[in-house]
């Protein structure tokens, strides 16, 4: 009841074919319509002038952007030492007191 039945596959009966004649399809192209009206280039776009302001500006973010980052990367790899050390430690003295209990 709960064995699993693997299924049989059917032989074929006779032989196998292809269909003997294989119509090509064919492409219609549809009646020439009126081509559109031609379309206006689009205005250019003024290029971006950076002032003094404007790149101290940016390099202050930028700046600010990786003191950010360096940060929290540097607290989680704080937060990874603290934890390893204090796991380290809390398995010698484990292992002191198991070591102590056997010289008993």
């Amino acid at each position: 009841m709960l064995r699993p039945k693997v299924p049989t596959m059917p032989t074929p009966t006779g032989i196998v074919t292809p269909p003997a004649v294989i119509e090509p399809t064919t492409v219609v192209k549809p009646s020439t319509a009126p081509s559109p009206a031609p379309v206006a280039p689009a205005p250019k776009r003024p290029t971006i002038q950076l002032t003094p302001g404007a790149v101290l500006a940016l390099a202050g973010g930028g700046t600010a952007v990786v003191l950010v980052v360096g940060t929290v990367l540097v607290s989680m790899l704080l937060a990874v030492a603290i934890t390893a050390a204090s796991v380290a430690v809390c398995a010698l003295v484990l292992r002191s007191l198991m070591s102590s209990q056997h010289r008993r």
